[in-house]
């Protein structure tokens, strides 16, 4: 078997050198934050749902995230998302994929990402939801389809707006393309940044729609 060499490179959180690239022994580990059951905000106690998703429940059943949308995180996510930079997928995907516990990976039986805009799709290369979730389908040996759930329209950009607004960009903004990807089974929706939750909630809608069992949301990054 020929043998794998890796060059050394530097941890892509704190910069300091390695081995190899990715990520290092200090800045791997998740932190194990107490979030809101319903939309994965910060809370000062887990197992509990903010008073908005008390007020209004999410139509997708939980949300799981593994960071903060906050420094050192913010700056990599952009790098992944904007800067071309699709070998951080990998480094990110661990990081979501150790925030999945037993439980939820036995809860899931597909994965499926939110879609990328087809001028956004066109304009980057890669949807970076698709980047995320077929690494964490391979690390949890769940079914992934990139092409199950398709956005119906090129929306507006969601940075910079309101939830109201965000509501109203996503209106019918998704569809099922591939009903038997997610017909009577329970589905776990991956993206990369969670903000309002409205594309989580638009996209959750659309799969409900075509007779998925349940959903949930398995972001990579919560805004705070």
């Amino acid at each position: 078997m020929a043998r794998r060499w890796h060059l050394p490179g530097q941890c892509e959180v704190c910069r300091r050198w390695q081995r190899s690239g990715g990520l290092c022994s200090d800045c791997a580990p998740v932190c194990q934050a107490a979030r809101c059951e319903g939309c994965g905000l910060r809370l000062a106690q887990a197992g509990l749902r903010c008073g908005a998703c008390l007020r209004t429940p999410p139509p997708f059943e939980q949300t799981r995230c593994a960071v903060d949308y906050a420094p050192p995180w913010d700056r990599l996510i952009t790098a992944f998302k904007y800067q071309g930079r699709v070998e951080l997928a990998q480094v990110l995907a661990e990081r979501l994929g150790d925030a999945l516990d037993g439980e939820a990976l036995n809860w899931a039986q597909c994965i499926v990402p939110v879609p990328a805009a087809p001028a956004r799709l066109a304009e980057r290369g890669y949807n970076q939801a698709w980047e995320l979730a077929r690494r964490v389908a391979q690390q949890a040996r769940l079914p992934a389809n990139p092409h199950a759930l398709v956005r119906t329209s090129d929306t507006a950009a969601q940075a910079g707006l309101s939830r109201v607004q965000r509501q109203r960009n996503l209106s019918r903004a998704f569809t099922v393309a591939h009903t038997p990807t997610v017909a009577g089974r329970r589905v776990a929706l991956i993206d990369d940044v969670m903000t309002t939750g409205a594309t989580a909630a638009a996209a959750t809608e659309a799969l409900l729609t075509a007779g998925a069992v349940a959903v949930q949301v398995w972001a990579l990054a919560r805004t705070p």
